[in-house]
């Protein structure tokens, strides 16, 4: 399932993605807001903004794949790491 914006409210964005065997939940352009899709988009756009704390990430200088790919599951796992620490201390 991919969730977008009205920028993205086009039936060729929407083939390109059902091509794909994606599921598209784009909202619509000149519907009222609060379509609904905001509070999930926000999580995405928040792990995106997590991952750009690491420099490495923000802007990609590997050209072999295989190498930003470890470093993206490398800062994913920090990130988990971090916010499971900071969760245990507030519970203890």
């Amino acid at each position: 399932m991919v969730l977008s914006d009205r920028g993205y409210d086009h039936d060729k964005y929407r083939r390109l993605v059902w091509d794909l065997g994606v599921k598209p939940l784009i909202a619509r352009r000149g519907t009222q807001l609060g379509s609904g899709l905001g509070i999930q988009r926000w999580v995405g756009e928040r792990a995106f903004a997590h991952l750009h704390w690491f420099r490495r990430l923000r802007i990609r200088w590997e050209i072999r794949d295989d190498i930003h790919e470890a470093f993206l599951t490398r800062g994913c796992a920090l990130i988990c790491w971090r916010r499971l620490k900071n969760h245990s201390a507030i519970e203890a």
